[in-house]
């Protein structure tokens, strides 16, 4: 229980109405989960207005209510907070009730179109075996130390961010490395937390269903490094054009990596196989598991974030090689017959362009690639044609299929993608994406290399508004047998 005054300790409160002070026992936006003593937040989303559920929120028990605009009915026992913006209000709100907790660890944010969620799970696995406990938020799992956490998004909203950030200082964890989506940094998910550092992958098109433009996308990831604080580092992609835009107005230490230039960190791929590579990191040469240019990439700041850490250099390269793929990244999953299947997450066309390039550089100039790819429903429609004409410019054969069509007809995407084939291109629309996965297993030889792109690590397919089982990787293996 925290007293309301303690917690609105620095918030620019425009009025207070109703009682003087109130103990609060739970932070809740959503009114369907306010219980008794709960201070309500009336947020304003994309999809409703939370000011309409202020009275479903007393009704069940709320004590306090943060709001942009009251309410015409006040009852006198509750009090009532009148802020200019509730996101940021209860982002800070939520800091105060768990005392904090992102200055009680150090926290690295990573930010940027790709490479997001193999970034901070490397990073959490490089940090484990130097023997710290870490934490991770990341769109395919939540973790405290060892213990884990479905995820629902890949950054959370701000008050289970501050909980379980919280949980992690319980646990006794050092480290936490979070995934910061452009959605979570506009919605104020991350306001108020204290970063030790900041990292940019890179930025390509993607989002703008939500964003409506690139430069609204941009400004979004660089707001993230605007509000980092001058005692922590920013590590910046200088082989992306956008990397020195991120951090123009940054106050943070900033330090840049690159495999193509002159750089504070670099990397230099020295060989490059479907099972790993070897690369020269700070001009020692290292062995991983990992393989492709933008893995290459992800390694590279990871050892950069480590060094700022305060790590040594040598223990931190002896650690990276010992580091395994991230879950549906890049995942090779080879048939008995000699047929290589690749099963990543790449769902925008930057992500596919970069694995299609890294499986045309290992492959043999005889084997064969076939590609199946589809797009998401309610999703930025612009990419949809460009993803078909990726696929086909590397492909010998591309499957457009279902992805997570949601509410539109998977059909219609189809049509949307096919726009983009070029002419003469071989492909096919197999709708069904199981079907379409056994058909690209049926029509490669030994050689062949089956790429299943969009889905990684995901294990459902979204209908509707339903989650139904479905797993690239266990359809291929299926297949393969």
């Amino acid at each position: 229980m925290k007293e309301l005054s303690t917690l609105l300790h620095g918030v620019q409160v425009v009025a207070r109405e109703g009682a003087a002070e109130v103990q609060v026992a739970e932070l809740v936006f959503d009114s369907r989960r306010v219980v008794a003593g709960s201070c309500f937040f009336a947020v304003r989303g994309t999809a409703t207005d939370g000011h309409r559920f202020i009275p479903m929120a007393l009704e069940q028990g709320a004590v306090a209510v943060v709001c942009e605009e009251l309410p015409a009915k006040i009852d006198p026992r509750v009090a009532y907070v009148v802020v200019e913006d509730s996101e940021q209000t209860m982002a800070c709100m939520a800091s105060a009730f768990y005392d904090d907790p992102s200055r009680e660890l150090k926290l690295v944010g990573i930010t940027g179109t790709n490479g997001k969620t193999t970034t901070a799970t490397l990073l959490y696995e490089l940090v484990r075996k130097l023997g710290y406990r870490a934490g991770l938020i990341s769109t395919v799992v939540y973790k405290i130390d060892d213990r884990e956490i479905p995820s629902t998004h890949t950054t959370p909203d701000t008050i289970r961010l501050n909980k379980m950030l919280r949980e992690m200082v319980d646990a006794g964890c050092d480290y936490c490395f979070m995934e910061c989506s452009s959605h979570a940094i506009v919605q104020r998910r991350t306001y108020g937390l204290h970063f030790a550092g900041g990292l940019f992958s890179n930025l390509t098109h993607d989002h703008l269903d939500y964003h409506k433009t690139f430069a609204d996308y941009l400004k979004a990831k660089k707001g993230f490094f605007d509000a980092l604080p001058k005692s922590a580092f920013a590590l910046t992609n200088g082989d992306d054009r956008n990397g020195a835009v991120m951090v123009q107005n940054c106050r943070a230490k900033v330090k840049n990596y690159s495999l193509r230039s002159m750089a504070d960190y670099r990397c230099k791929i020295v060989e490059m196989h479907l099972d790993g590579m070897l690369l020269q990191v700070d001009g020692r040469e290292l062995w991983t598991s990992l393989t492709g240019r933008f893995n290459a990439s992800n390694l590279l700041v990871v050892y950069a974030a480590a060094v700022e850490l305060g790590f040594e250099k040598e223990e931190v390269l002896t650690a990276l090689s010992l580091l395994q793929p991230v879950s549906g990244r890049f995942e090779c999953i080879r048939s008995r017959g000699g047929v290589i299947g690749v099963v990543d997450y790449a769902h925008t066309p930057d992500a596919l362009e970069n694995v299609l390039q890294t499986i045309d550089e290992i492959r043999s100039e005889q084997s064969s690639l076939i590609v199946v790819c589809g797009c998401g429903g309610n999703r930025d429609r612009e990419k949809r044609p460009e993803m078909a004409r990726i696929a086909a410019s590397h492909a010998t054969t591309t499957i457009l299929t279902s992805d997570n069509p949601r509410h539109e007809d998977p059909e219609a995407i189809l049509d949307e993608m096919e726009q983009g084939m070029p002419q003469g291109a071989r492909y096919l629309r197999i709708t069904d994406r199981a079907a379409a996965i056994r058909t690209a297993v049926m029509l490669a030889k030994e050689g062949d290399v089956v790429l299943v792109a969009g889905k990684g690590h995901e294990n459902y397919q979204i209908i509707g508004d339903e989650k139904h089982p479905f797993d690239d990787r266990e359809e291929l293996r299926k297949a393969f047998e």
